[in-house]
């Protein structure tokens, strides 16, 4: 049994079972991809993957455990490479990064900016996608960390540790007939057509609340990923912008009224993630403590001893996060 053994069907698994786009990952060949699979059932004695013909349609039973274990021993292969370097060249590696809009335009690049100074041999690499598919990125582990508000805690294999809070605003033209009613109410909002992030921004409870009855509901006729383009909709009259508080510009935004909904639509928790079982070198540590500063090294290590995402939670109801 060899390491590219493990990595093959772990790989194969990871691209949805398709050999081809595996073998593209690995910069192997098809033939040389299945050769390798079958090598292992053989020597395994086990079927990992059903198949039809030439393709597989399925992971066994045994294939689930399997490729669990060989995850762990590529992990734990990988991170002798890291630790190594660690030791040899500190100021030295990458950093992959997978972030959502918001924390994209409004709390990264003064912090990237310092990084990169304090780090300039470290590439740094930056990108911008949906909550889903950034942490889709991170279990495949095509980046190191994750940065979003809205993550699931069923995916336990990650530590996802609370950065800071952030309040949702509705935006309207100064002359608008809610742009006077304060303190916003729920109610208020029936009539109007809403324009705000797509649900998985939002997340459930916020959904929940926002979203729980059917008037509501029916009134969201547009969503996007980016504020300003939900702030240039509300400028043409075209309804009421739900966005991050964050995303309202004290200068530029002049002409819209924030009003706050603190009291009916639950704050939310911009949070930092990574796998469980990734070695953490000295300046990853460090960009995790510049963008929250309540997360030491410390407090990673005693959020990493806790058994699941809901026990960090409870870990950090004691913290005073700070509110953006």
């Amino acid at each position: 049994m060899k390491l590219q053994h493990l990595r093959a069907i772990v790989e194969v698994f990871k691209q949805g079972l398709n050999i081809s786009l595996a073998a593209k990952r690995l910069h192997s060949s098809q033939p040389g991809i299945s050769k390798q699979i079958r090598q292992l059932e053989d020597e395994l004695g086990v079927q990992i993957f059903e198949r039809h013909g030439k393709h597989l349609i399925k992971v066994t039973d045994a294939g689930r455990e399997l490729l669990q274990i060989a995850t762990d021993i590529l992990g734990k292969a990988d991170n002798l490479k890291v630790v190594a370097l660690e030791h040899t060249h500190p100021e030295q590696g990458s950093l992959k990064i997978a972030a959502t809009n918001n924390q994209l335009r409004y709390q990264l690049p003064r912090m990237i900016s310092a990084f990169n100074t304090q780090y300039p041999q470290v590439s740094l690499h930056i990108h911008q996608n949906l909550p889903a598919p950034i942490v889709e990125a991170l279990i495949k582990g095509e980046v190191d960390f994750t940065i979003t508000a809205v993550v699931d805690s069923v995916f336990d294999s990650l530590l996802m540790l609370p950065c800071y809070h952030f309040e949702l605003v509705a935006v309207v033209p100064i002359s608008h007939p809610l742009a006077t009613k304060q303190p916003l109410v729920l109610e208020k909002l029936i009539g109007y057509p809403i324009i705000t992030y797509p649900i998985s921004f939002l997340g459930k409870k916020v959904l929940r609340d926002l979203f729980g009855s059917e008037p509501l509901a029916s009134q969201t006729f547009f969503t996007a990923t980016d504020p300003d383009l939900i702030k240039s909709y509300v400028r043409s009259g075209l309804g009421v912008g739900i966005i991050a508080k964050m995303a309202v510009h004290s200068q530029l935004d002049q002409d819209l009224v924030s009003l706050s909904t603190s009291h009916f639509l639950p704050t939310i928790t911009t949070k930092i993630g990574f796998m469980r079982d990734k070695f953490l070198r000295g300046y990853m540590l460090d960009f995790i403590t510049v963008f929250a500063p309540h997360l030491t090294k410390d407090v990673i290590e005693m959020a990493l001893e806790q058994p699941d995402n809901e026990a960090v939670e409870e870990l950090f109801t004691s913290f005073q996060l700070p509110l953006k």
